[in-house]
């Protein structure tokens, strides 16, 4: 009989204690983190063309992710019939990438630097946001582990160039990845209406090698069709823009674009991914919590990556 963590010691309601990612361990040194998944907050937001706001994302999806933190015994889904995150999958939190004030290139060092421990440590690397840029020191960590493929999520292309000498803001992270020999193609979907890039930008994706679809597309297609397009093998990087959502459930954010999707459409997907792909980095990007003030944005975003987290775990136990 699986033993809950009501049956002995503190109730520990959500509620009570600190706030860690699933109220999951918290690991203060680098150099010895033991997991199978490694939360890291990348509290920056000095990539942001409108709104900022999101330096305080990862402790907004902390806080909310302890709604989630009932008990030692996983997550049991009566439609899948699977227990999630069961006990023996190892998560830890080691905290956040220190951020120096209006120095872009030192902040994002200091991520590239805790994901590179955590990937040194043998983990999947779990990254909070953060603005958008904080993907480029998350794909420049990958440099020595084999080729990858992202799927990005996210209401806007950010495939910008370069705008007045600014090559490492929140418009920026794809067209960096696309340029890394060792990414091997973008996925990108949920790009949809006014976007921030100009079509010069989608003509240099797609010559890239980008696959690009709106969220009617991806409506049109379903969640396999949708997760088939990404090449078969490929082992998968997940950036997940909380704007991907419509802001009527994702207030909480800088730049939110109506028309997006809702709860199961992105559930779907990253469940059929999950299983048929090696994922091996994820970041969740662009929570504002102070736009939302019901948190519903950040219990989402914790819920999506709680949600993710069991997929990929229960797919690797499965072999």
């Amino acid at each position: 009989m699986t033993t809950h963590g009501y049956e002995a010691g503190r109730l520990d309601l959500p509620f009570v204690g600190i706030s860690t990612f699933g109220k999951r361990p918290y690991v203060a040194d680098w150099t010895a983190i033991e997991a199978d998944a490694a939360i890291l907050g990348a509290p920056f937001d000095f990539g942001t063309q409108w709104r900022p706001g999101a330096r305080f994302g990862p402790r907004g999806v902390r806080e909310a992710s302890t709604l989630f933190s009932f008990g030692h015994a996983g997550a049991y889904d009566h439609e899948d019939d699977v227990t999630y995150l069961p006990g023996d999958v190892r998560i830890v939190d080691i905290g956040d990438a220190d951020i120096v004030h209006t120095d872009t290139m030192k902040s994002h060092a200091n991520i590239e630097a805790g994901v590179r421990a955590i990937l040194k440590a043998g983990a999947l690397p779990v990254v909070i946001g953060g603005d958008h840029s904080v993907n480029i020191p998350c794909i420049n960590a990958f440099d020595d582990q084999g080729d990858i493929h992202i799927l990005q999520i996210d209401a806007h292309l950010d495939f910008v160039d370069e705008r007045h000498g600014v090559r490492f803001g929140h418009g920026n992270p794809m067209r960096r990845a696309a340029e890394k020999a060792y990414v091997t193609g973008l996925t990108q979907i949920g790009i949809r209406n006014v976007s921030s890039t100009a079509k010069e930008g989608y003509d240099d994706a797609r010559a890239m090698g980008s696959d690009i679809l709106s969220v009617r597309q991806v409506r049109k297609l379903g969640p396999e069709a949708t997760a088939a397009r990404i090449p078969k093998g490929a082992r998968v990087y997940i950036t997940l823009d909380i704007d991907a959502f419509c802001p009527s459930i994702a207030p909480g954010t800088g730049t939110p674009s109506h028309g997006g999707f809702l709860y199961y459409d992105v559930l779907e997907i990253l469940q059929q991914v999950a299983q048929r792909h090696e994922v091996v980095g994820i970041d969740l990007v662009e929570v504002a919590p102070d736009y939302d003030p019901t948190g519903g944005t950040s219990i989402l975003a914790a819920q999506v990556l709680l949600n993710l987290l069991g997929f990929i775990f229960h797919a690797r136990a499965q072999g």
